[in-house]
């Protein structure tokens, strides 16, 4: 078992939170290769790593919950972040199907996909600078708060009226091509180093 060490072997552990991650920033074409498979080391596999090994153990409990941190980037393709959107999608997905599946063990299973969270993670990422996105980065103690109400209520909860508005604008209002592009267009504003034009 990957994660349950022998510090969590004999905890009574009613809460999982996979909420650990990185972002790489810039041309996907310009980073590393080792940064982006990293990045999908910890986004994608360690999440549903976790919530495997956790969810067996809460299975046999009987009860219990498992949040997994997407990002409101999930649900659209992003430009300049497109490893780690892509990643979060798949966070997304596998924590709604999850909310099904394991309802009847008796675990409550939440997708969180907040947007910009003011955490030391973003402030200190390379190759972007979150504070020049043009939409204002939230504080944590909301986020968690939303999360906590809807853990059991919802298999997905987007904390915040501008991305609430941001996924419906993408589900109902705008094509697909056209949100994406305007993903790029305001992701590479944030960049240290701007994208060359062709």
């Amino acid at each position: 078992m990957l994660f349950r060490s022998r510090r969590t072997a004999r905890l009574d552990i009613g809460l999982v939170v996979a909420s650990a991650g990185v972002v790489t920033a810039g041309p996907f074409l310009g980073n590393d290769l080792a940064d982006e498979s990293a990045l999908l080391r910890l986004n994608l596999a360690v999440p549903a790593e976790l919530a495997h090994v956790y969810g067996r153990a809460l299975a046999r409990r009987g009860r219990g919950g498992i949040i997994l941190v997407s990002s409101a980037v999930a649900f659209s393709p992003a430009p300049y972040t497109a490893n780690y959107a892509a990643a979060k999608a798949y966070t997304a997905s596998l924590g709604q199907a999850l909310y099904n599946e394991l309802k009847p063990a008796g675990i409550d299973v939440l997708t969180l996909a907040p947007g910009p969270v003011r955490t030391e993670g973003a402030d200190n990422a390379e190759g972007i600078d979150f504070g020049k996105l043009p939409v204002p980065s939230t504080q944590p103690a909301p986020v968690v708060r939303a999360a906590i109400r809807a853990l059991g209520r919802k298999p997905l909860v987007i904390p915040g009226a501008l991305n609430k508005a941001s996924d419906f604008t993408g589900k109902y209002l705008m094509p697909r091509r056209a949100q994406t592009a305007m993903f790029g267009a305001l992701v590479a504003r944030a960049l240290d180093e701007k994208p060359a034009r062709r």
